[in-house]
């Protein structure tokens, strides 16, 4: 229910079951390593892109949350993701391969609040289930995208 101007009153309080995050060697030697729940050692994940690399890691962090809520893929009414690709190519890659229905969110770093807000919203007014929303990131996609450093080749 609208409450005022711009807030969002949920009378079902719609609850996170579960989370999970992925990271790579940067984060597995950082002060919260502790606090993830997959860590790569490779910044590659095995991939031949980056942005490969960030598909895998948004794979399996929405695999590993479906898993600790105790649900399936075949439970979920809907994947929200964004990313900071163009096109929110690994969101939108991710989504292909969880084969849940999709929305795309262009949010940028407003991705994981925007993703838990329409979440939360589709479950207060019963048009889903559950639903599961995504943010990812790559570093190295990232400065590539953005910034076009001469170590990555691009210049």
């Amino acid at each position: 229910m609208l409450k005022g101007h711009q807030s969002w009153i949920f009378d079902s309080k719609p609850t996170i079951l579960a989370s999970a995050a992925v990271g790579g060697p940067f984060e597995g030697n950082g002060a919260l390593a502790d606090d993830f729940d997959i860590l790569h050692e490779d910044l590659w994940l095995g991939q031949d892109s980056y942005e490969k690399a960030e598909r895998a890691l948004l794979e399996h962090a929405c695999e590993r949350a479906i898993q600790k809520a105790n649900l399936q893929k075949e439970d979920i009414n809907f994947f929200l993701s964004g990313d900071l690709m163009d096109q929110i190519i690994s969101s939108s890659f991710t989504a292909r391969t969880l084969e849940i229905p999709y929305l795309g969110i262009f949010g940028a770093c407003s991705s994981s609040m925007e993703g838990l807000s329409l979440a939360a919203q589709l479950i207060e007014s019963k048009a889903a289930k559950y639903v599961v929303a995504a943010a990812s990131s790559h570093n190295a996609a990232a400065e590539k995208q953005f910034r076009y450093p001469t170590d990555y080749g691009v210049q």
